[in-house]
């Protein structure tokens, strides 16, 4: 996951892609969006490449995950 940073000096320290100042939120917005790896990198950050794209999903997903870990862990404790 060296593909994304947090770093507090951009954009107040929201997961970037690194060497860039493109938020996993901006890149899951486009795909929410409808749109495809291929039309991100055409028409808005053409010097992406799919793998960062893959990245951004990658970490959201990792996120979720540990999420929900937090959350069954919880309610396995106040049984």
């Amino acid at each position: 996951m060296d593909t994304i940073v947090v770093n507090s000096q951009i954009h107040f320290g929201k997961p970037c892609i690194a060497g860039t100042r493109i938020t996993v939120q901006s890149i899951l917005e486009l795909l929410n969006d409808g749109l495809s790896f291929e039309e991100i990198i055409r028409d808005y950050y053409p010097d992406l490449q799919i793998e960062d794209i893959r990245a951004c999903l990658q970490y959201m997903s990792t996120l979720l995950v540990i999420k929900c870990l937090c959350i069954c862990l919880y309610l396995c404790s106040i049984r």
